[in-house]
């Protein structure tokens, strides 16, 4: 096992910045997942730490060695890619040992090692099976048994399980993690499912063009967000936000929204009397409530069994509230919410930057 260390990283395309001086410490035995939208740079992060995408500048470090020119195939990593990529006329167990059969190791070792990583991942029953014979889960589970034969220094997983269907993700996301408990091996995983962050990794890095956002675990994230981008992207259903201008005095201070109704703000924060400001309110910390101090129009209602989701109207912007159990509401009801200053979230509305 070993560190992963990138010091100022960038990636170019001629005059084109793909990534932004990228800075990150990766600790042994550590399960880091890169999340952000379509096209913020994760991938070609993840390529470039594989090796399969040349730096344009900064330095890389696996351990102690600088890997910036070493070949892909002696930086002692396993990558696991999107697409399967199992040859289709090997076996199961032909397919997870053939790195091991192209460096020319012997046969009784490379039988014991793929006999080991089956009996982690459930396949010793499917090890003379052909890929056509597989599902995509089991598909799955035989590329990373390859990855697992070869006890690399590092795995590398790029979007996994985004050919899965939703609930074939779940248990795979399961397997994954149970996995890493076991091997303690250090994993960098990319993502563009938030969900999948929040529940696989040790600390999340959360990327949008290029730039790396914040970094941090997946509570203090959601918890304490730097920006309106991280706070809309961690969490889902995501953050509502509202303009609002604060209102002080010495006895209370509260956001006033764009229809003259207040919410109330934790009088710690370094806010002014008329400063503009957004406020951010997650759809979980909207209460209904008959005597609530705020009043929205309900637009669509999603009803969840467990739980109830629904879009609602309030000082002229859609908002999602999310409540556990089952609420009697239906568009066109007018419902009272309330929310306490301590889940209320301020950012500066011209940087997005919060304010603590």
């Amino acid at each position: 096992m070993a560190s992963v260390s990138l010091e100022k990283v960038q990636k170019n395309y001629g005059t084109l910045n793909v990534l932004e001086a990228v800075d990150l410490e990766i600790a042994d035995g550590e399960f880091v997942v890169l999340v952000g939208p379509s096209g913020c740079g994760k991938s070609t992060l993840l390529r470039m730490i594989a090796g399969l995408e040349e730096i344009s500048a900064g330095e890389i470090r696996i351990g102690e060695r600088v890997v910036n020119d070493v070949a892909p195939k002696d930086r002692d990593i396993a990558m696991v890619f999107q697409s399967y990529a199992l040859y289709p006329h090997m076996d199961v167990a032909a397919n997870m040992g053939f790195s091991l059969a192209l460096r020319k190791t012997d046969k009784q070792a490379i039988d014991t090692r793929v006999g080991g990583a089956a009996d982690r991942l459930g396949l010793n029953k499917l090890l003379a099976r052909l890929p056509r014979q597989l599902s995509g889960g089991q598909r799955q589970r035989v590329a990373m048994g390859r990855a697992i034969v070869r006890d690399p220094k590092v795995f590398l997983f790029d979007e996994p399980l985004s050919n899965l269907d939703a609930k074939l993700r779940v248990h795979m996301r399961t397997e994954i993690k149970a996995l890493h408990q076991q091997l303690k091996t250090t994993s960098v995983y990319v993502t563009h499912d938030q969900t999948e962050a929040m529940t696989m990794a040790d600390r999340i890095v959360v990327m949008h063009d290029g730039v790396v956002q914040q970094v941090g675990a997946p509570l203090e994230l959601y918890d304490h967000p730097s920006n309106t981008f991280v706070a809309g992207f961690i969490g889902s259903p995501g953050m509502n936000f509202l303009p609002a201008t604060i209102k002080r005095s010495a006895d209370f201070v509260a956001a006033i929204l764009a229809d003259g109704q207040k919410l109330p703000v934790l009088a710690s924060l370094p806010v002014s009397e008329g400063d503009k400001v957004t406020v951010g309110l997650r759809p979980e910390h909207l209460h209904v409530a008959g005597d609530g101090d705020m009043s929205a129009e309900v637009e669509v209602v999603e009803p969840l069994g467990l739980s109830t989701q629904f879009y609602a109207r309030l000082a002229g912007q859609q908002i999602c509230v999310f409540v556990m159990g089952r609420v009697a509401v239906k568009p066109g009801d007018t419902v009272r919410l309330s929310a306490t200053a301590s889940d209320l979230h301020l950012f500066d509305p011209e940087t997005g930057q919060r304010i603590n």
